[in-house]
């Protein structure tokens, strides 16, 4: 069965830093552009960012740009975020998506072209 797993979300302080991961399962991520999208409480779902096949990172979300980082971890089939200097706004559940037919990154992370969503980490940044 395919799927993806988010992982690794949790509490953490204003100014502090979060990895978090999407593993997968049933296919290898390898050959797919994987975007991370969030949703803030009472907020749209909005892209932050994504890898392609090529390990080519798009930025969908300009304040996060210079904070967080995606990177592939080939040998654990998953796909990181880094994420540096939180802010309280960084609040959401972050999700990984992928579109099985293309392995590059979307113009536009609207989302309603993703094939597969896994269910998504809660990511809480407060004091």
């Amino acid at each position: 069965q395919m799927q993806l797993v988010e992982s690794g979300g949790g509490l953490v302080q204003p100014g502090g830093s979060m990895r978090i991961s999407c593993a997968g399962s049933g296919f290898i991520l390898d050959y797919h552009a994987i975007t991370w999208f969030r949703q803030a409480p009472g907020k749209e779902r909005e892209g932050v960012l994504c890898i392609s096949s090529s390990d080519t990172t798009t930025y969908y979300t300009d304040s996060v740009k210079g904070r967080f980082t995606i990177s592939r971890v080939k040998s654990k089939n998953a796909v990181y975020l880094q994420m540096n200097s939180l802010k309280p706004e960084d609040t959401a559940v972050y999700y990984c998506a992928t579109d099985l037919r293309d392995n590059i990154c979307p113009v536009l992370a609207s989302g309603v072209d993703m094939d597969y969503w896994g269910k998504g980490t809660l990511v809480t940044v407060s004091s």
